[in-house]
Order: C-alpha cells, then sequence, then structure tokens
C-alpha cells in the first residue's frame, strides 16, 4: 500500500508540477478542469448515482466551469460572489454537520446534486483566480489546508489522547479526529503564516501569498483569517466525511490508488478557497 501511495504521488507531481509552474495559468486552469469534473462525477456515485447519470454529472460540472473561464470569470473580481459562499458554507456546513449521517440522506437528491456541484464549481474558480494572482498565493492557500491536517494529526494523535484523554470532535462522522487536533492545527497553521510573512519580506517573491495580503491589512487580519481557514478547512473535511459515511463507502472513489479519491484530496479545499479569496478582497477594501 505504502509504495502504491508513493507510486501514485509521484505520478500526480510529475503532471501537476509543470502545469503549476508552467509561465501562464492556463495550463494549471486546463488542467483543474480534469480533476474537477472527476471529482463531481465522485460526488455523483457518492449521493446514489450511477453508471451515465454520474458521468453526466461530471460532464455538467465540467461544462459549468468552461463556461465561466469562457466568460471571463477568471479574470473578474467576484466580491459578492466570494461572501455569499463564505455564508453558505459556515451556515450551510453548520446545518449539515449538526443534522448528521443521517439527515444527509433525507434531503432531496435534486439538493444534493446542487450543492455538490456548486461547491465544486465555485471552488474550482477560487483555484483559478488564485493562480492567475500567482504561484506563491495559490501554494500558501494549499499548504494552510496540508498544515491544519499535519499539524492536527500529530497533536490530536501524540498529545490529545495523553494529556487529556483525546476529546472527539464529531465521532458518530469522523471518529479520529479530536478537539485537540482542532487547536493543534491552528497552531500550526498561524506558525506557517508568520514564517511565510518572513519569507516573502525577506526573498521578494514576486506575487504576494495569501498571509502577507491579509497582514498588509493589518496582524489581527492575518492571525483571524488564518484561525478562520483552518476552521473552515476541517468543515470541509467533515462535509465529506459526513456524505461519504451516509453512502457506507470508506473513499471517494479509487481513482487514485493508495490515496482515495479526487474529492478525498480536496475536501478541505473547497471551502478554503472561495473563502481566502473572500479575506484577499475583504482585506483590498479595508
Amino acid at each position: 500500500m505504502l509504495l502504491q501511495r508513493v507510486i501514485t504521488a509521484l505520478v500526480l507531481l510529475a503532471i501537476l508540477l509543470p502545469a503549476l509552474f508552467a509561465s501562464t495559468p492556463v495550463p494549471f486552469i486546463a488542467l483543474s478542469l480534469v480533476l474537477i469534473a472527476a471529482a463531481a462525477w465522485e460526488w455523483a456515485r457518492l449521493n446514489g448515482l450511477k453508471g451515465g447519470a454520474a458521468i453526466a454529472t461530471g460532464a455538467a460540472c465540467l461544462a459549468v466551469c468552461v463556461a465561466l473561464w469562457w466568460g471571463g470569470a477568471v479574470e473578474r473580481p467576484l466580491p459578492l460572489l466570494w461572501i455569499a459562499v463564505a455564508l453558505a458554507w459556515v451556515l450551510g456546513g453548520a446545518v449539515v454537520l449538526r443534522r448528521g449521517v443521517a439527515g444527509w440522506p433525507q434531503l432531496p437528491l435534486v439538493l444534493r446534486w446542487v450543492i455538490g456541484i456548486s461547491a465544486l464549481c465555485v471552488a474550482w474558480l477560487a483555484m483559478a483566480q488564485a493562480r492567475r494572482i500567482g504561484v506563491n498565493f495559490l501554494l500558501s492557500v494549499m499548504v494552510l489546508v496540508w498544515a491544519a491536517d499535519i499539524f492536527a494529526y500529530f497533536f490530536g494523535r501524540a498529545l490529545g489522547g495523553k494529556l487529556t484523554g483525546g476529546r472527539k470532535l464529531a465521532p458518530a462522522i469522523s471518529p479520529g479526529k479530536s478537539w485537540e487536533g482542532v487547536w493543534g492545527g491552528m497552531l500550526g497553521v498561524l506558525l506557517v503564516a508568520i514564517g511565510w510573512v518572513c519569507l516573502d519580506s525577506a526573498y521578494q517573491t514576486g506575487a504576494a501569498s495569501l498571509y502577507t495580503r491579509l497582514y498588509e491589512s493589518g496582524a489581527m487580519l492575518l492571525v483571524l483569517g488564518a484561525v478562520f481557514l483552518s476552521a473552515m478547512s476541517v468543515v470541509g473535511d467533515l462535509f465529506e466525511s459526513l456524505v461519504k459515511r451516509s453512502a457506507g463507502m470508506k473513499d471517494s472513489s479509487n481513482l487514485l490508488p493508495g490515496h482515495g479519491g479526487v474529492l478525498d484530496r480536496i475536501d478541505a479545499l473547497l471551502p478554503t478557497l472561495p473563502l481566502a479569496m473572500m479575506l484577499v478582497t475583504l482585506g483590498q477594501g479595508a
């Protein structure tokens, strides 16, 4: 299994890195269309759609994203959209998680389908805009999610159980997550944010990172923004775990051998990317 994970990771890096660091954003944005369509296919299967219906869902998501790109949405400031998406994730995420695993299948299939496609298309649009801002900016958002996950793992496993017995965050949805992990993830993100701001200042890395842009509007916005995004990355992770558990599936698919599916890799980015764009937009207006 470990060898399989390593091989898959190396293949993905060999494909993603040249596109990410290309001289223009186009290769990466185009490649991300393929990934988001695959995630939409997985979403359909998690919600009971099979065969042609699942493929049609992936095609529909792809068509919406292409239309957004063709219509100029990738280049256009969209402050109202990001604010609306933030409200939807904060309020809607709270409602869905509170209803629990049993509550998700009770929602109409059409509504569940729309929720998934909307979240994926908006996340893709935010990712495309982030890449247009610069590689440094996009990477800073992605590393935020990875840092939150890594620090949460070590704090939850190494410290949570020993110091407090491990207070479960959402045992019915994701038994492995603890409140200690959440606090540790936030601390890790804050450390990454401070370090990244220092690196931006020292090396003049071109396009400023998310953290530097927030810091330019005040240290308090940097701290609050980092903590908020860390928390919302957990919401994205829990949301997908809830949907998988309601479908009785461990992974969203087997598209990435050893890693599960595309949704398994991007679930925490679904809220984090658009919310990062919202914070930057608000910071610029401050």
